[in-house]
Order: structure tokens, then C-alpha cells, then sequence
């Protein structure tokens, strides 16, 4: 597995990572197998992918557990990644951000990880209820008690990162980055970039979608977190096939795979991008780390670049 750094945290990665919410949440739950899913987690290991990410709201909680299983013997061969921010309220995730819910989560993270540290913890969400600054300050106080070894930011701006590096360095941002979600290129990116934060893409498979994994939206399953999603309604689904044809065709010519090629697009951006497919199968795992090896030419990129402009449906 190449390697990559997470900004100037001084942590070295696989170039890229495994992101593991849906192994407990959100999508596919009747195809939930756990003891699949740490025999994936162990065989990502097994391949040089170090950057196991994950958060306690995913189950919740119960992903932290699974997460804590699989590494129970292996911690010292991960950068182990989990996040707080968001809690499920009324049946609804929302954020939470006030400082004692902060220093309550990170014990219950610690706990059900299994740990006496985590390598990076990060914001999930930036509560709007509750200053930044406070929430922040909070986040700091635990990088110097050592429950935690770095601090990082998930979907946040640039204003809102300026304000949080002014308190504690923001060692990494974690926000989606895929061949149709390219908003972070504009200003997150090159933030992070300026000031030696990490860069994280989450879903950089489009949710599974540009896979080519999805036909129709009723292939979803009733409780599918994506049947809520603008871009999984029917009609954008059909729309999108368009984009899926996109990738596919570049994938034919190279003689691999759509998922290879959308991931291949993700680490082009560059050397300071960590991507984090998530997977519940350990055939999709050995696909997403080949793609590592995927080289896109001019040709290649100027074909996927009309994708953004194509898209039918807001991320959320």
C-alpha cells in the first residue's frame, strides 16, 4: 500500500483508508454480517490500510464496539480515527456540541474502542446552538490530558476552521469528495493546504452509486439511510445513470473496474487526499485497494471532469 501524510500531523497513512459507518448504519441493514465485516477490517489491515475510520454515532455505538473488536489485537498498526458531534434526539441526528457532552463522548468512545487513546478525533458536525470556540476549546482539552492525539473537523467551512485553528490546530478535514461531490475544491482544499491540515474524503464512490451498483432507487432497501437522499430519489437515480455510463466507459478502456476508476479520480487530487470507501465485503475491499495502482490520463480526466455539471440532485 503507497503511503500518504495527514497534514502536518505527523501521522502516515495508507493512501487509502476504510471508512466503516456502514457496517452498522445507514445503508443495506438486513445484508449486516459482523463477523464479515471485522474479517474486512482485519484483511484491510492485512493490505496496509491504516486509517480505520469511524464515530459513535454510527448504530449508535454500536460501530465504535465492532470497530474495538476487530482491532482489539492490532492497535498498534492503525490510525485509529472516531468523531462526536452528533447524537440521535427524538428519533433525529442532530448536532451537539456543548463541552460536557464533548468529555462524555470521548470516555464513551474510549470504552467501547477499547483504547486508552485515539489517534484522531473529530468534530462531526459544528453545533450552531453552541460557540465554536467553546465546543472547540473542549476538543483541545482532550489533546492535552492524552485521551486524544490529534483533533479534526468534518464538514466544516472555511470561516469555521479559521476560528477553530486560532484555538488548536485543526489537524485534518473530513468532508465527502467524489467525482460528483466537488464543492471542498473551491475553499476547503486549499485551507487545509495552507495551513497543514489533513484532507479526509469520505464517500468518494458517490454512496456506492457511481459503482454502478444502483439501477433503480426501489433496489434500496426500505430503510436505507440514501432513500431519504435527493440524489437517490427515482427520477435523479435514472437522470444519474448518464454519469455512471461516464465512468464506465473510462473503466472498459482501462480494462477496470467503474469503483476503480471514481477512486482513482479521488487520490489524483493529490498526495494530501485520504480517501475512505466504506465496505461490507471483502471482494469490494481488494477491488477499492487495486485502484491505488490506476493511473488516469489527460483523456481519462477531461472525460470525467463533466460529471460535477451533470448531476441530478443536492448532496443532501
Amino acid at each position: 500500500m503507497q503511503q500518504r501524510k495527514l497534514g502536518s500531523t505527523g501521522l502516515v497513512v495508507g493512501a487509502i483508508g476504510l471508512g466503516c459507518m456502514g457496517m452498522s448504519f445507514a445503508y443495506n441493514q438486513s445484508r449486516r454480517d459482523d463477523r464479515e465485516s471485522v474479517a474486512v477490517i482485519n484483511k484491510a489491515i492485512d493490505e496496509g490500510i491504516t486509517l480505520i475510520d469511524t464515530a459513535d454515532v454510527y448504530g449508535p455505538f454500536t460501530n465504535e464496539a465492532l470497530v474495538g473488536r476487530a482491532i482489539r489485537d492490532r492497535r498498534d498498526e492503525i490510525v485509529l480515527a472516531s468523531k462526536c458531534g452528533l447524537v440521535v434526539r427524538d428519533g433525529e441526528i442532530v448536532p451537539s456540541g456543548h463541552p460536557d457532552y464533548i468529555r462524555q463522548a470521548v470516555s464513551g468512545s474510549l470504552y467501547r474502542l477499547g483504547v486508552d487513546v485515539i489517534d484522531l478525533y473529530q468534530l462531526h458536525r459544528v453545533d450552531p446552538a453552541i460557540p465554536l470556540a467553546e465546543t472547540w476549546g473542549a476538543m483541545a482539552e482532550l489533546v492535552q490530558s492524552g485521551l486524544v492525539r490529534a483533533i479534526g473537523m468534518s464538514e466544516a467551512d472555511v470561516a469555521q476552521l479559521d476560528t477553530a485553528h486560532a484555538i488548536h490546530p485543526v489537524a485534518t478535514v473530513q468532508t465527502e469528495l467524489s467525482l460528483w461531490s466537488r464543492d471542498v475544491l473551491a475553499e476547503v482544499l486549499p485551507w487545509c493546504r495552507a495551513n497543514g491540515a489533513g484532507f479526509i474524503a469520505y464517500s468518494p464512490l458517490g454512496r456506492g452509486f457511481l459503482a454502478g451498483a444502483l439501477a433503480e432507487a426501489e433496489d434500496l432497501e426500505d430503510t436505507d439511510w440514501r432513500r431519504g437522499n435527493p440524489r437517490f430519489q427515482p427520477e435523479a437515480v435514472r437522470e444519474n445513470q448518464r454519469l455512471v455510463r461516464i465512468v464506465r466507459s473510462v473503466a472498459e478502456r482501462k480494462g477496470v473496474t467503474p469503483a476503480q476508476v471514481a477512486l482513482a479520480w479521488v487520490l489524483a487530487v493529490g498526495d494530501d487526499v485520504v480517501p475512505i470507501p466504506g465496505t461490507t465485503r471483502l471482494s469490494h475491499l481488494a477491488d477499492n485497494i487495486a485502484a491505488q495502482d490506476v493511473r488516469l490520463t489527460e483523456e481519462d480526466l477531461a472525460e470525467l471532469t463533466v460529471i460535477a455539471d451533470q448531476v441530478v440532485g443536492s448532496r443532501y
